[in-house]
């Protein structure tokens, strides 16, 4: 097989968006299923979906739910088929909003708010010096530090998304 040959660079691009979608915490299956959506011209069905992808069925209704609730992808439905179709979403800027979205959700707050109390523990420590205890809050304070630039993150882009895309745009291109 060619190096150049489309089924083997779409292989290739799907197993990168794969290994993309583990480095941020979500399962390789997701990256798979977005990597096989976005180079679809037309929408495709689960069973479609399976063939591409190999997962299961069942996992890719799974990570297709999640897909669909963080924006990533779309469900398109034909008059007349019973099957559900599904497409990416092309419109990165919406992505990124969408997920960052999803980080001012329950349980990402959960999250949030039990690191910063495991460091206000480990802070209020017994007052003699204890390495072990030091180690862990620097830890923890660095996922902390983390947290509060998602956070940023976050609320500078509802910021923007209030003055419109257009605004946004025009910001974006005089940086450039």
């Amino acid at each position: 097989m060619a190096d150049n040959d489309l089924s083997k660079i779409k292989q290739d691009f799907i197993e990168g968006l794969s290994g993309i979608s583990q480095f941020w915490g979500l399962p390789k299956g997701m990256g798979a299923i977005f990597a096989v959506l976005y180079l679809a011209p037309n929408p495709l069905s689960l069973d479609e979906i399976v063939e591409q992808t190999g997962l299961t069925k069942g996992s890719i209704s799974t990570s297709v739910r999640s897909l669909s609730r963080m924006g990533l992808i779309h469900p398109i439905t034909r008059l007349g088929d019973r099957k559900d179709y599904y497409e990416a979403e092309t419109d990165f800027y919406r992505s990124i909003r969408a997920i960052l979205k999803e980080r001012q959700s329950n349980e990402f707050d959960r999250a949030v708010m039990s690191v910063q109390q495991t460091l206000e523990r480990l802070e209020s420590g017994s007052g003699k010096p204890d390495p072990e205890r030091a180690f862990l809050a620097e830890r923890v304070r660095a996922l902390k530090d983390f947290f509060d630039a998602l956070d940023s993150l976050s609320n500078a882009v509802s910021r923007l998304d209030s003055l419109g895309l257009n605004t946004i745009q025009t910001v974006l291109k005089i940086l450039k």
